[in-house]
Protein backbone atom coordinates (compact mmCIF):
# COMPACT_ATOMS: atom_id res chain seq x y z
CA UNK A 1 0.00 0.00 0.00
CA UNK A 2 2.80 2.54 0.45
CA UNK A 3 3.66 4.32 -2.32
CA UNK A 4 7.47 5.66 -2.86
CA UNK A 5 7.66 9.67 -2.85
CA UNK A 6 10.82 11.66 -2.95
CA UNK A 7 12.71 12.21 0.59
CA UNK A 8 11.52 15.75 0.64
CA UNK A 9 8.05 15.27 -0.04
CA UNK A 10 5.19 15.85 2.36
CA UNK A 11 3.49 12.93 2.49
CA UNK A 12 6.55 11.06 3.06
CA UNK A 13 7.57 12.77 5.91
CA UNK A 14 4.05 11.84 7.37
CA UNK A 15 4.78 8.14 6.25
CA UNK A 16 8.26 8.14 8.35
CA UNK A 17 6.51 10.18 11.33
CA UNK A 18 4.27 7.24 11.37
CA UNK A 19 5.96 4.49 10.72
CA UNK A 20 9.43 5.43 12.07
CA UNK A 21 8.19 7.29 15.04
CA UNK A 22 11.31 9.18 16.94
CA UNK A 23 11.91 7.99 20.03
CA UNK A 24 8.14 7.01 20.87
CA UNK A 25 6.39 3.75 20.53
CA UNK A 26 4.62 2.22 17.18
CA UNK A 27 1.16 3.70 17.13
CA UNK A 28 -1.91 1.64 17.18
CA UNK A 29 -5.99 1.51 17.14
CA UNK A 30 -7.88 -0.20 19.65
CA UNK A 31 -10.96 -0.92 17.41
CA UNK A 32 -14.30 -2.18 18.82
CA UNK A 33 -15.62 -4.53 16.08
CA UNK A 34 -19.17 -5.67 17.13
CA UNK A 35 -18.29 -7.47 20.85
CA UNK A 36 -14.62 -8.05 19.78
CA UNK A 37 -12.08 -5.85 20.51
CA UNK A 38 -8.90 -5.40 18.28
CA UNK A 39 -5.69 -3.45 18.14
CA UNK A 40 -4.46 -2.27 14.78
CA UNK A 41 -1.05 -1.47 13.79
CA UNK A 42 -1.09 1.55 11.34
CA UNK A 43 -0.71 -0.71 8.74
CA UNK A 44 -4.03 -3.01 9.63
CA UNK A 45 -5.52 -0.12 10.12
CA UNK A 46 -4.88 1.35 6.32
CA UNK A 47 -5.27 -2.43 4.97
CA UNK A 48 -8.72 -2.07 6.27
CA UNK A 49 -9.42 1.35 4.46
CA UNK A 50 -7.52 0.34 1.45
CA UNK A 51 -6.67 -3.41 1.06
CA UNK A 52 -7.99 -6.16 -1.03
CA UNK A 53 -9.79 -7.85 1.75
CA UNK A 54 -10.72 -4.42 3.13
CA UNK A 55 -14.24 -4.36 4.96
CA UNK A 56 -16.84 -1.32 5.57
CA UNK A 57 -17.77 -2.45 8.79
CA UNK A 58 -14.26 -2.58 10.02
CA UNK A 59 -13.48 0.16 7.86
CA UNK A 60 -15.51 2.39 9.93
CA UNK A 61 -14.75 1.37 13.28
CA UNK A 62 -11.12 1.97 12.17
CA UNK A 63 -12.47 5.82 11.10
CA UNK A 64 -14.61 6.29 14.42
CA UNK A 65 -11.73 5.49 16.71
CA UNK A 66 -9.18 7.41 14.71
CA UNK A 67 -11.04 10.46 14.45
CA UNK A 68 -12.37 10.24 18.00
CA UNK A 69 -8.58 9.69 19.67
CA UNK A 70 -7.50 12.42 17.73
CA UNK A 71 -10.08 15.15 18.38
CA UNK A 72 -9.32 14.07 22.11
CA UNK A 73 -6.18 14.63 21.69
CA UNK A 74 -4.92 17.23 24.30
CA UNK A 75 -3.41 21.11 22.50
CA UNK A 76 -0.25 20.13 24.56
CA UNK A 77 -0.02 16.43 23.10
CA UNK A 78 2.76 15.40 19.90
CA UNK A 79 0.03 15.19 17.58
CA UNK A 80 0.32 11.75 16.85
CA UNK A 81 -3.43 10.81 16.70
CA UNK A 82 -4.04 13.29 14.24
CA UNK A 83 -1.28 12.70 12.50
CA UNK A 84 -2.24 9.03 12.07
CA UNK A 85 -5.80 10.12 10.81
CA UNK A 86 -3.62 12.51 8.05
CA UNK A 87 -1.76 9.10 6.99
CA UNK A 88 -4.96 7.34 6.89
CA UNK A 89 -6.59 9.73 4.27
CA UNK A 90 -3.56 9.54 1.92
CA UNK A 91 -3.96 6.48 -0.23
CA UNK A 92 -7.05 8.60 -0.91
CA UNK A 93 -5.49 11.18 -2.17
CA UNK A 94 -3.15 9.11 -4.51
CA UNK A 95 -5.09 9.76 -7.96
CA UNK A 96 -5.95 13.09 -7.63
CA UNK A 97 -2.18 14.43 -6.67
CA UNK A 98 -0.83 12.21 -9.35
CA UNK A 99 -3.38 13.53 -11.90
CA UNK A 100 -3.16 17.61 -11.01
CA UNK A 101 0.59 17.33 -11.36
CA UNK A 102 0.48 15.99 -14.99
CA UNK A 103 -2.01 18.93 -15.79
CA UNK A 104 0.34 21.71 -14.12
CA UNK A 105 3.81 22.63 -13.24
CA UNK A 106 3.04 23.03 -9.46
CA UNK A 107 5.12 22.54 -6.81
CA UNK A 108 4.37 19.01 -4.93
CA UNK A 109 5.51 19.83 -2.05
CA UNK A 110 3.07 22.60 -1.58
CA UNK A 111 -0.01 20.82 -2.94
CA UNK A 112 0.76 17.87 -0.53
CA UNK A 113 0.60 20.41 2.08
CA UNK A 114 -2.55 21.84 1.27
CA UNK A 115 -3.80 18.49 1.26
CA UNK A 116 -2.68 17.99 4.84
CA UNK A 117 -4.25 21.36 6.13
CA UNK A 118 -7.46 20.90 4.59
CA UNK A 119 -7.68 17.24 6.53
CA UNK A 120 -6.74 19.17 9.43
CA UNK A 121 -9.32 21.55 9.21
CA UNK A 122 -12.01 18.73 8.22
CA UNK A 123 -10.94 16.97 11.17
CA UNK A 124 -12.09 19.19 13.78
CA UNK A 125 -15.39 19.20 12.38
CA UNK A 126 -15.93 15.72 11.72
CA UNK A 127 -18.24 13.25 13.09
CA UNK A 128 -16.84 10.38 14.22
CA UNK A 129 -19.92 8.34 14.29
CA UNK A 130 -20.70 9.30 10.98
CA UNK A 131 -20.58 6.46 8.63
CA UNK A 132 -18.88 8.49 5.90
CA UNK A 133 -16.39 10.23 7.99
CA UNK A 134 -13.36 8.79 6.10
CA UNK A 135 -15.02 9.76 2.90
CA UNK A 136 -15.74 13.26 3.95
CA UNK A 137 -12.30 13.98 4.85
CA UNK A 138 -11.06 12.79 1.56
CA UNK A 139 -12.97 14.88 -0.48
CA UNK A 140 -11.86 17.61 1.55
CA UNK A 141 -8.27 17.15 0.87
CA UNK A 142 -9.23 16.48 -2.56
CA UNK A 143 -11.01 19.22 -3.23
CA UNK A 144 -8.39 22.00 -1.56
CA UNK A 145 -5.61 20.26 -4.21
CA UNK A 146 -7.95 21.17 -6.90
CA UNK A 147 -8.63 24.66 -5.32
CA UNK A 148 -5.11 25.54 -5.22
CA UNK A 149 -4.12 23.76 -8.53
CA UNK A 150 -6.35 26.28 -10.44
CA UNK A 151 -5.90 29.52 -8.23
CA UNK A 152 -1.71 29.01 -8.82
CA UNK A 153 -2.56 28.16 -12.65
CA UNK A 154 -4.14 31.75 -12.67
CA UNK A 155 -1.89 33.82 -11.13
CA UNK A 156 0.52 35.86 -13.29
CA UNK A 157 4.34 36.69 -12.64
CA UNK A 158 5.42 40.33 -12.14
CA UNK A 159 8.64 41.73 -11.69
CA UNK A 160 10.15 42.25 -8.33
CA UNK A 161 9.02 45.23 -7.08
CA UNK A 162 11.46 45.55 -4.21
CA UNK A 163 14.67 45.31 -6.83
CA UNK A 164 12.79 48.10 -8.89
CA UNK A 165 11.76 50.37 -5.85
CA UNK A 166 15.56 50.19 -4.93
CA UNK A 167 17.34 50.47 -8.27
CA UNK A 168 14.69 53.83 -8.55
CA UNK A 169 15.49 55.29 -4.43
CA UNK A 170 19.80 54.53 -5.44
CA UNK A 171 19.29 56.73 -8.48
CA UNK A 172 22.65 59.07 -8.35
CA UNK A 173 21.59 62.84 -8.44
CA UNK A 174 23.10 64.70 -11.36
CA UNK A 175 25.30 66.55 -8.91
CA UNK A 176 26.93 63.37 -7.99
CA UNK A 177 27.32 61.96 -11.89
CA UNK A 178 30.67 61.97 -13.27
CA UNK A 179 31.08 64.69 -16.10
CA UNK A 180 33.20 63.61 -19.27
CA UNK A 181 35.93 65.75 -20.11
CA UNK A 182 34.39 65.46 -23.86
CA UNK A 183 31.67 65.61 -25.18
CA UNK A 184 27.83 66.69 -25.07
CA UNK A 185 25.13 66.92 -22.16
CA UNK A 186 20.92 66.66 -22.58
CA UNK A 187 19.13 68.26 -20.20
CA UNK A 188 15.46 67.51 -20.73
CA UNK A 189 12.17 70.02 -18.97
CA UNK A 190 10.58 68.63 -17.34
CA UNK A 191 11.62 65.47 -17.00
CA UNK A 192 10.25 62.15 -18.81
CA UNK A 193 6.91 60.49 -16.82
CA UNK A 194 6.10 57.09 -16.91
CA UNK A 195 3.23 57.13 -19.23
CA UNK A 196 5.50 58.58 -21.62
CA UNK A 197 4.50 61.10 -24.68
CA UNK A 198 1.37 61.39 -25.70
CA UNK A 199 1.75 63.26 -29.56
CA UNK A 200 4.57 63.73 -31.69
CA UNK A 201 6.90 66.89 -31.27
CA UNK A 202 8.20 69.49 -33.36
CA UNK A 203 12.16 70.82 -32.57
CA UNK A 204 12.84 74.08 -33.63
CA UNK A 205 16.02 76.32 -32.59
CA UNK A 206 16.29 80.43 -33.39
CA UNK A 207 16.83 81.45 -37.14
CA UNK A 208 20.01 83.47 -36.27
CA UNK A 209 21.77 80.34 -35.49
CA UNK A 210 20.63 77.85 -38.90
CA UNK A 211 22.67 80.75 -40.96
CA UNK A 212 26.24 79.33 -39.30
CA UNK A 213 28.48 76.80 -40.63
CA UNK A 214 30.70 76.27 -37.99
CA UNK A 215 27.99 74.14 -35.48
CA UNK A 216 30.42 73.22 -32.87
CA UNK A 217 31.08 76.23 -31.96
CA UNK A 218 27.01 77.68 -31.28
CA UNK A 219 26.41 74.06 -29.61
CA UNK A 220 27.15 75.32 -26.00
CA UNK A 221 23.57 76.44 -24.40
CA UNK A 222 21.70 75.50 -27.64
CA UNK A 223 17.99 75.00 -26.99
CA UNK A 224 15.05 73.44 -29.13
CA UNK A 225 11.80 74.13 -28.45
CA UNK A 226 9.46 71.46 -27.95
CA UNK A 227 5.23 72.26 -29.17
CA UNK A 228 2.74 69.66 -30.26
CA UNK A 229 2.44 71.91 -33.36
CA UNK A 230 3.46 75.10 -34.36
CA UNK A 231 0.54 77.05 -32.76
CA UNK A 232 0.27 75.09 -29.31
CA UNK A 233 1.65 76.35 -25.86
CA UNK A 234 5.50 74.96 -25.36
CA UNK A 235 5.35 72.13 -23.19
CA UNK A 236 9.28 71.05 -22.66
CA UNK A 237 12.83 72.25 -23.94
CA UNK A 238 15.84 70.40 -24.89
CA UNK A 239 19.17 71.87 -23.40
CA UNK A 240 22.85 71.07 -25.22
CA UNK A 241 25.84 71.92 -23.18
CA UNK A 242 29.34 71.13 -23.27
CA UNK A 243 29.94 68.68 -20.86
CA UNK A 244 30.77 69.65 -17.32
CA UNK A 245 29.92 73.34 -18.64
CA UNK A 246 28.68 75.48 -15.71
CA UNK A 247 24.30 75.67 -15.80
Amino acid sequence: MMTPFGSGDVFARIDRGILEPMGGPSLSLRVNIGSRTVLLSPEESRSALYGPRRDITTGAAVWRQAVTEARREPSTGDGSARLLVVWLVLPGLYRNLHRILRLWRIDRADLEAEAVLAVLAALDAADPDSPDTGGRLVKEAVNQMWTYAKRVTREVPVVDIGAVAEARNNIVSEEDQPHPSEGWELHIEPPPRREGLQATLRFAEPRARRSGRQIDSRLSGMVFRARRHAEADRIGSLILRPAGARR
